[in-house]
């Protein structure tokens, strides 16, 4: 594991936290000197639950139609419980049908996202909201993004546990937590990494299901 161990830092709300190890980080795309671990977050229900309500506050009262959650780096707890929580009746939420579609892409090539014919209804003349464990170098997100436009969808925005940037590809992204909780994190290319220049050997690679020490 890191050379440091996960801490937890704490908010106002109950369950919800941000829990990070400091190191030396790689992932398919860049280098970062933190690892966000998300792990009880995707798996828990009380912190789903958390998450869910505070990503959730952006859209209370909004008039924003959202008829379909496509859940990438498996978010389906969180995007189950943002789900709950927009079809309550609080909420001024004017989807047809009250009722919301949980969606998980499939994805070949090794970034391709694709739907099948079956699901292709449920993104095609939609209104749909993109879950994320994090946006940082927004690939993924962009990759979403192109594939809800191209079968059809309209892209509502991006919600995510952790983001470096509140906009993606042009659409709104909403976060829990950003670089502010974080105040010198970074997530740069290899060849851009202050870490690698310093010498400094990888901890460990990292991607929305965990780590692997080196």
């Amino acid at each position: 594991m890191p050379t440091t161990s996960i801490s937890k830092i704490k908010t106002h709300q109950k369950n919800l936290y941000l829990r990070v190890a400091k190191g030396h980080f790689a992932t398919s795309s860049a280098h970062s000197n933190y690892y966000i671990d998300v792990a009880a977050q995707k798996s828990r229900l009380s912190e789903a639950q958390a998450v869910a309500h505070a990503l959730c506050k952006n859209h209370r009262y909004s008039n924003q139609i959202i008829d379909t959650i496509l859940c990438l780096d498996g978010t389906e707890v969180i995007a189950t419980c943002i789900a709950e929580e927009l079809t309550q009746s609080d909420f001024v939420n004017i989807n047809a049908h009250q009722t919301i579609y949980i969606v998980t892409p499939e994805v070949i090539n090794g970034s391709q996202i694709i739907f099948r014919d079956n699901i292709v209804p449920m993104i095609k003349d939609k209104h749909v909201l993109i879950t994320a464990v994090s946006v940082a170098s927004g690939n993924t997100a962009k990759s979403a993004i192109e594939a809800i436009k191209y079968y059809g969808g309209t892209v509502v925005g991006v919600a995510s546990i952790f983001a470096t940037s509140t906009n993606c590809a042009g659409y709104d992204v909403n976060s829990v937590f950003n670089p502010k909780d974080l105040p010198d994190y970074f997530s740069v290319h290899s060849h851009e990494c202050p870490l690698c220049k310093e010498g400094k050997k990888l901890d460990a690679l990292i991607n929305c299901h965990g780590y692997s020490k080196l």
